[in-house]
């Protein structure tokens, strides 16, 4: 039995992350900014006999995390695996994107990560033993307007677990990427909802995209389950896309020059959805049209 923590455990990938591993037999501590407010979790835990303790911490805080953290390893013990899952997005143009939005993310999905992976690494140093698993997603290897300010904090987060593989690996600790397609959360929700009053049509057509890939949802419990299923892998991959789609995305996206890239993403909307027509067989003008 290890000792499992995952962050941004109200809802979502990290709801079903931390019943995937208590399901298995670990020990969970699930972290949460209010979890008064998020009690699902618990009372499915207590439905099923699970051992999931629910922590109050904010990955944006660094008391909060240094705090929380200690609270766990006092009350369950040494953190054995880390996901780190908490985030949030931000879907506007740069040039309509809030600075305190802009932070707002950043502080979430890449330094709430540094704070947990800074309060959990000198155990699992001293241990040599433990794994880290940061949630990206292909967003994490593709920027997709209007996606910049959310792909920015994955892509940097992608850039961090890299370096931090490197060193993490002297003293026998796994660091993994999971890099997430479109999962049906709620995050995607809010992703595929129609903006009206900005000037660029890129927010329309990503939105219409999620709607008609969503009309399939892949469930936020796969993932979940590819987690499980890494954490107790010893294989030394680095990263694990996973979904349908995440692969095929991330193979579009490297079939394209820099400059195709940017040409697709600045063409008009006849030619951009019928691309992804093409490419995928996915119809977003349909979905667009119904808006």
């Amino acid at each position: 039995m290890s000792i499992v923590m995952v962050t941004g455990s109200s809802r979502g990938i990290g709801f079903e992350t931390a019943l995937a591993f208590a399901r298995a037999g670990h020990r969970v501590a699930a972290t949460m900014r209010n979890p008064n407010k998020s009690p699902e979790l618990a009372q499915i835990a207590a439905r099923e006999k699970l051992a999931i303790t629910a922590y109050a911490m904010d990955v944006d805080d660094d008391a909060s995390v240094r705090d929380g953290i200690a609270r766990i390893v006092k009350e369950l013990g040494p953190i054995d695996i880390l996901v780190n899952n908490a985030g949030i997005e931000r879907m506007k143009s740069v040039e309509e994107t809030l600075l305190q939005d802009a932070r707002d993310v950043m502080e979430t999905n890449y330094f709430g990560a540094i704070r947990c992976i800074q309060a959990v690494m000198p155990s699992m140093r001293t241990r040599r033993s433990g794994c880290i698993i940061n949630v990206t997603s292909v967003a994490g290897r593709i920027s997709l307007s209007p996606m910049a300010t959310y792909a920015a904090s994955k892509f940097a987060l992608e850039a961090l677990s890299e370096a931090l593989a490197q060193e993490a690996k002297t003293f026998n600790v796994r660091v993994v990427i999971v890099q997430p397609g479109i999962i049906a959360t709620d995050m995607a929700t809010d992703i595929s909802k129609e903006e009206v009053g900005s000037p660029y049509a890129q927010k329309r057509r990503i939105s219409a995209l999620y709607r008609a890939v969503l009309k399939s949802p892949v469930p936020a419990a796969f993932v979940a389950d590819a987690i499980l299923e890494i954490a107790k892998s010893d294989s030394p991959q680095l990263r694990y896309p996973v979904g349908p789609d995440a692969i095929p995305f991330l193979g579009w996206r490297s079939s394209f020059t820099d400059e195709q890239w940017t040409d697709l993403g600045a063409a008009d909307d006849d030619a951009w959805y019928a691309r992804i027509q093409s490419d995928f067989g996915v119809d977003a003008r349909a979905e667009a049209q119904k808006s």
